[in-house]
């Protein structure tokens, strides 16, 4: 796949390689690609969320229950 841009944009993705330590321009356009996509997932999920019911009221006792559920995934 060849990407054609104006000479602005090149000189911005050279320098973003150089910059950031990428190997090539290719590899920084995958992981812009790779962070869209994360983006638009997160959206997806923020939109789901956004649109579903309410869910039952949290308190203190509720996240201390996720909080001992993580330490016995992370010890298991």
């Amino acid at each position: 796949m060849n990407i054609s841009m104006p000479a602005a944009l090149k000189s911005l993705v050279d320098e973003q390689v150089r910059e950031r330590g990428y190997g090539t321009s290719s590899k920084y356009v995958r992981e812009l690609i790779r962070r869209d996509i994360e983006r638009q997932h997160l959206r997806r999920l923020m939109l789901d969320g956004a649109a579903s019911q309410p869910g039952d009221a949290v308190d203190a006792s509720y996240f201390d229950g996720l909080r001992a559920r993580a330490r016995g995934r992370a010890a298991g």
